[in-house]
């Protein structure tokens, strides 16, 4: 006679396998159960005139304000060019003399401009106030022609 060849280890193993399968079908059913979907109704949000998600559809006799779509604005707001003779004033935020370059603050925008040393007019030393011009370099805009008004 020959031996089975499913051993005790192997029946253990599908006995294990079978309770996985029912127990995971049993959760199923169960969530299925208590689900509270409700079908796509319950999924439908709607937005308001403000912006605000809810879940009320909006009243289809409210009057509506017209809007054209060429007073629709999508870009950004172009700036205004910078005339190139206009006398600017700032204060120096940053100078290194060992290398000859710094930065202005700007009073008016609060930006700060790249100068080099090439592009002053006086000594300038960090917290000077300063008058400048700006214009286009190779890696942005630059303060040239920087004269000192008083120091800090």
């Amino acid at each position: 006679m020959s031996r089975s060849q499913i051993s005790f280890s192997k029946r253990e193993k599908e006995k294990k396998r079978l309770k996985k399968r029912k127990d995971k079908e049993k959760k199923k059913e169960e969530r299925k159960a208590n689900s509270q979907g409700g079908g796509l109704d319950n999924m439908i949000a709607f937005v308001d005139e403000y912006g605000v998600i809810t879940d009320t559809p909006p009243d289809p006799t409210e009057k509506k304000d017209k809007v054209k779509a060429e007073n629709i604005e999508v870009s950004v707001p172009k700036k205004e060019k910078e005339d190139p003779d206009r006398l600017m004033s700032g204060i120096v935020d940053y100078f290194n003399p060992a290398k000859g370059f710094g930065f202005i603050l700007d009073s008016d925008s609060r930006e700060k401009y790249f100068f080099h040393i090439n592009g002053t007019l006086e000594e300038v030393d960090t917290g000077d106030k300063v008058e400048f011009r700006l214009e286009n370099g190779l890696k942005g805009i630059n303060a040239v022609d920087v004269k000192r008004k008083s120091k800090s």
